[in-house]
């Protein structure tokens, strides 16, 4: 099964760029749908973007769009979230999730669609 490292979080004004990398292990990336999921203490998880097992879809929260990309690079075994424009709501828990596919173009931006999650990195943003 494969193993999720996230990184790149801090603390951070608002209007500042943040990126956040999901390392991989275990297992190729390429073999998984991927999701980026956020979470602030007494609140439910998130969605915030998934990408397909091959790059080719999409889909982003719409509070997130216009200031976050999801990005992935299966040489390097890692999925990135760019975050721009930063807001102090965004202050959050990030976390990556993956789900092993045989489809290459489905994406999924329900939690329990996921089956492997990594540790989490706090993004912080002050106003």
């Amino acid at each position: 099964q494969v193993q999720l490292v996230e990184s790149g979080g801090g603390l951070v004004q608002a209007g500042d760029s943040l990126k956040l990398s999901c390392a991989a292990s275990g297992r190729a990336l390429s073999d998984y749908a991927m999701g980026w999921f956020r979470r602030v203490p007494g609140k439910e998880r998130e969605f915030v973007a998934a990408m397909s097992k091959n790059g080719g879809n999409t889909m982003y929260a719409d509070f997130v769009k216009g200031r976050f990309t999801i990005s992935r690079d299966n040489a390097k075994n890692t999925m990135y979230l760019q975050m721009n424009n930063l807001k102090p709501e965004d202050t959050a828990v990030y976390y990556c999730a993956a789900r092993q596919m045989t489809l290459s173009g489905i994406v999924f931006q329900t939690a329990t669609n996921y089956a492997y999650w990594g540790q989490g990195t706090q993004v912080t943003v002050s106003s």
